[in-house]
């Protein structure tokens, strides 16, 4: 067996991408390995999966890089200019090599809103460093990017409390 940087993708309609893949960040610091989390879509809300990463600052950067949720946009021309910018960020970032894993929090809604073209996302994503983990998160990934992935794991939901009226908890969906 061969070791080479992973493609992984978490993606589906349910509940648990983003936790999971932080919880990979969290594994990853534990073997001293430098992650990079980069968040395209998420605004500043104050997620507890996020206060609880600032504790390990030494080996995993954090970057925040949304403005909210775009299904909800009041400037989608602003969202788009905010989400090119994070795009060429984390292409910084991965090529230089700094981090052993880079997580590209909520990747797939920049290809499913067209706010970056998709072929350039996947070319990028396939020519990356060789060596590099990259861990995508975010619903309805392109088949495109599933082809490339080494690994995809699918989050289905099968019944969530907000379907009966009951709202986000803290500690729980934040």
């Amino acid at each position: 067996m061969h070791k080479k940087g992973l493609l992984m993708v978490n993606t589906g309609n349910g509940k648990g991408k983003t936790t999971a893949a932080l919880g990979l960040a969290i594994r990853a610091a534990g073997q001293k390995l430098k992650v990079c989390i980069i968040q395209f879509i998420k605004g500043s809300l104050k997620y507890g999966e996020i206060e609880a990463l600032k504790r390990f600052n030494d080996t995993i950067e954090l970057h925040i890089m949304g403005r909210g949720f775009t299904f909800k946009s009041d400037d989608i021309e602003k969202d788009i200019k905010i989400a090119q910018n994070a795009w060429n960020f984390a292409k910084e970032t991965i090529l230089s090599k700094k981090h052993n894993l880079v997580i590209l929090d909520e990747l797939t809604y920049l290809i499913t809103y067209k706010m970056v073209p998709e072929e350039e996302i996947i070319e990028f994503l396939k020519n990356r460093p060789s060596e590099m983990h990259i861990m995508v998160t975010g619903r309805n990934a392109c088949e495109s990017l599933i082809n490339i992935a080494d690994m995809v794991t699918s989050m289905e939901a099968v019944k969530h409390h907000y379907n009966n009226g009951i709202n986000a908890q803290k500690g729980i969906e934040f």
